[in-house]
């Protein structure tokens, strides 16, 4: 439990940010723009999801494994110090090597003494055109949290969490005023002109809902860019060699083989499901300096009591029913 005072308002920064095929030149991106944000007066900053490289779950390949980290590991432990000497809260997205053969889609919340204060591991893993996560991932075995913090009680959730309502209520039950989804979501090109704005729509309203139905903040924050799913510098080369797995999905329908067009449009929500802020779809001339769409957030809220009042989390995370303490 953080014993310090949390603010009584706070200004959040989200970094949309596009990637490169260097984990390392995008861990030191990842910092710099904690870092600016926080000069930019952010208490807490959010990194989209598995931001240290590009989303390599276009394709499956093994040798992609060699990605993951433990936690704590070198991004979590760039980022602490980065939120320490800012004095920041952040949330670190994470491909996570739990154990020989066990890997999860997380986030690590890192306090602003650069504490990590608990881990939160994709629960929804989808397996879709261009979007084969249950190839790498395993769904999470920690259950939807809320993590105390410098800035107060918050939750993480992760991309396809943002699809189901329960994810949010679980975390929003347990004291959480904001919900922070780090994501990489986009479209395939070749529905863009048919489908896109209506699934660019539905990604933001399903989440504006979450803020409504619990009255907390949600913040969404995606990547930005058309990545292609070619040959990745830990593949094995295009001739063959041991281990090498030929990518059963290259080419079939969907548009995989044309890439995703990430579409950016990180945003804030407010528990009245209005957006307060929110970055571009599509900055890829200045996409390497990020965005970050910043608003000052109430730590409390007068009107997120209205949703909660008729059930509580007891001791073992189980939801029990409370009587409303309101005159009918």
């Amino acid at each position: 439990m953080n014993s310090a005072q949390p603010p009584t308002k706070y200004t959040i920064g989200l970094v949309q940010m596009s990637m490169s095929a260097d984990p390392d030149a995008n861990l030191k991106q990842g910092v710099a723009k904690v870092e600016e944000a926080a000069a930019a007066g952010a208490r807490l900053v959010c990194l989209p999801e598995l931001f240290r490289s590009l989303y390599f779950a276009q394709r499956e390949d093994a040798a992609l494994f060699d990605l993951a980290e433990p936690v704590p590991g070198p991004s979590t432990e760039a980022l602490a110090k980065a939120a320490q000497r800012a004095g920041v809260v952040v949330i670190a997205p994470v491909f996570e090597r739990r154990a020989p053969g066990l890997y999860h889609n997380s986030a690590a919340v890192i306090d602003a003494d650069g504490r990590i204060v608990g881990i939160y591991r994709k629960m929804h893993i989808p397996d879709d055109p261009a979007y084969y996560e249950k190839f790498y991932f395993t769904p999470g075995d920690l259950g939807f949290r809320a993590f105390d913090t410098r800035v107060g009680r918050i939750g993480t959730l992760v991309c396809w969490d943002q699809w189901y309502p329960e994810g949010a209520r679980l975390t929003a039950l347990q004291g959480a005023t904001l919900l922070c989804y780090p994501t990489a979501i986009g479209w395939h090109p070749q529905e863009k002109a048919t489908h896109g704005a209506e699934q660019l729509d539905a990604w933001r309203t399903i989440q504006r809902s979450h803020a409504i139905a619990n009255g907390c903040y949600v913040a969404a924050v995606n990547r930005v860019g058309h990545e292609r799913p070619g040959p990745h510098p830990l593949s094995p080369s295009p001739q063959g060699g041991e281990g090498e797995r030929q990518d059963r999905h290259a080419g079939q329908g969907g548009g995989s083989g044309d890439g995703i067009e990430f579409w950016g449009s990180s945003f804030l929500a407010d528990p009245f499901g209005a957006v307060v802020a929110e970055a571009p779809q599509d900055r890829e001339a200045r996409a390497y300096r990020g965005s970050a769409p910043r608003v000052a957030v109430p730590a409390g809220s007068a009107h997120r009591c209205v949703r909660r009042d008729r059930c509580a989390l007891s001791g073992s995370g189980a939801v029990s029913h409370r009587p409303s303490a309101r005159s009918p």
